[in-house]
């Protein structure tokens, strides 16, 4: 498998032969606008006039989009997928492409938005002989940010990856590992946080919890440098795993920058 970052949470995973691009976000640089234009979140002050995304992508969108055979959208937030003023979402994306989704209330949205290939998953979801099960995930340490899923991909002729998605670590992640003993472990952590839910993704502490329930595995960690309330940078994130003696243990690729497995 090869796994490019692209930029936040969003991956090209090139998979046994079929090509995935999980959570496309491909606005240019402070195309979201700031959390003054989505007021439904609560940041701290200083985070309010930060326009998101905070880096553009490192490649063309047409680069990006190039062979893609079908997308993975965990949730339907902001920063996972492009928002129009109409709610309608994926403008950059072509309506015939496969689209997998957490929940019949994600499909609805894509569905709404003109895509017309879109499917739940579910624990056995099987796409060009590869499958795909969601996994559970907790969206905030205080009151979930909404529901957000992750994904295991398996086939016979690869190792087992599992994109953990916008989770904090609890015993659903954990379960997760012990169920599918996966290769390959994407975790989302910045830990980025809002004022009411709290921290809503991993942070240094959790990714040494990843390492520690699946030492076997290589621990990528994404959705880095792109949102303002993040709490932790790569430079931060780096320091502090230096720190609990874990850094030589983890991936933490820029944008642009690619894991072959």
């Amino acid at each position: 498998m090869n796994i490019q970052q692209i930029r936040n949470a969003t991956l090209r995973i090139e998979y046994a032969g079929a090509t995935f691009l999980t959570d496309p976000w491909l606005a240019a640089k402070g195309g979201m606008g700031t959390f003054r234009d989505h007021p439904m979140f609560r940041c701290r002050p200083e985070q309010l006039d930060l326009a998101m995304p905070l880096c553009d992508l490192p490649l063309p969108v047409e680069d990006i989009l190039r062979g893609v055979d079908a997308c993975i959208v965990t949730h339907v937030h902001p920063d996972h997928i492009d928002m129009a003023a109409d709610g309608s979402v994926g403008a950059p994306l072509d309506k015939r492409l496969p689209v997998f989704v957490q929940s019949g209330e994600d499909a609805a949205v894509l569905e709404r938005s003109g895509f017309t290939r879109v499917e739940v998953l579910g624990e056995e979801t099987h796409f060009a002989g590869i499958r795909l099960s969601k996994t559970p995930g907790r969206h905030g340490t205080r009151i979930p940010c909404g529901p957000s899923c992750g994904v295991v991909f398996r086939h016979p002729g690869e190792k087992t990856l599992y994109v953990a998605g916008d989770t904090i670590w609890y015993d659903g992640v954990a379960g997760s590992l012990r169920r599918f003993r996966p290769d390959v472990v994407v975790v989302n952590a910045c830990a980025a946080e809002l004022l009411d839910e709290g921290r809503l993704i991993m942070d240094d502490a959790d990714v040494q919890a990843v390492r520690e329930a699946c030492p076997q595995a290589r621990v990528i960690v994404s959705h880095m440098d792109n949102v303002a309330h993040a709490a932790l940078t790569r430079q931060s994130m780096d320091q502090c795993l230096r720190r609990r003696g874990i850094r030589d243990g983890i991936l933490m690729p820029d944008d642009g920058q690619s894991c072959h497995f």
